[in-house]
């Protein structure tokens, strides 16, 4: 028995020592233009692509729609007025922190000397991006309207109408003093 277990141990130990030097080249020739793998994990398969909301898609295209054929009561907001809103069900304790300016603000948007619907097209474009990049909570400066025609806050007015037809708009409300008090709105934006 000894010797059937030496024998099976030289031949293993033979089999990766009588390769021959034509065998060794040949080998080495084989490989000479192998490129190491720069990663050693494989993908099992392709990642997923991000969905696409249609929902959500197609109710900003009906707010912009909405938005081409305003129809607002210029009356029912005089300069100072404070602007708040917030969505049924949303909770009171978060529209106070907005109101107090807790959460801070991810991006700004300027509509200083826009024309209404100047503003109207950079607030969509402004609250759609605003949306893919994920921010939480943004500022608009609407001006509080000196410089309109009798003290007449237009851009405001028509802001307060198309925030709240925005379904990517939880809540709102003016901002601090020193964030520009009644010229500027807090938005907290659905993730």
């Amino acid at each position: 028995m000894a010797r059937a277990r030496s024998k099976n141990n030289l031949s293993r130990s033979a089999r990766y020592t009588s390769i021959s030097e034509t065998d060794r080249a040949l080998f080495r020739q084989s490989i000479e233009n192998v490129v190491p793998l720069a990663s050693d994990r494989i993908a099992l398969r392709k990642p997923r692509p991000k969905p696409n909301a249609r929902h959500t898609l197609a109710d900003d295209k009906a707010v912009l729609r909405e938005l081409a054929n305003p129809s607002i009561d210029f009356d029912s907001i005089e300069n100072g007025d404070q602007l708040q809103f917030a969505r049924p069900g949303f909770q009171i304790s978060r529209l106070r922190k907005l109101k107090r300016g807790c959460y801070s603000v991810e991006a700004e948007l300027d509509l200083h000397g826009l024309t209404v619907q100047q503003a109207q097209h950079e607030t969509a474009k402004f609250i759609q991006n605003s949306r893919k990049a994920g921010f939480k909570c943004v500022r608009i400066i609407h001006g509080k309207g000196n410089r309109s025609k009798g003290n007449i806050p237009k851009i405001k007015q028509n802001l307060d109408r198309w925030l709240r037809q925005w379904d990517a708009v939880l809540a709102y409300s003016s901002a601090r003093t020193y964030d520009g008090g009644t010229g500027a709105l807090y938005v907290l934006l659905r993730n």
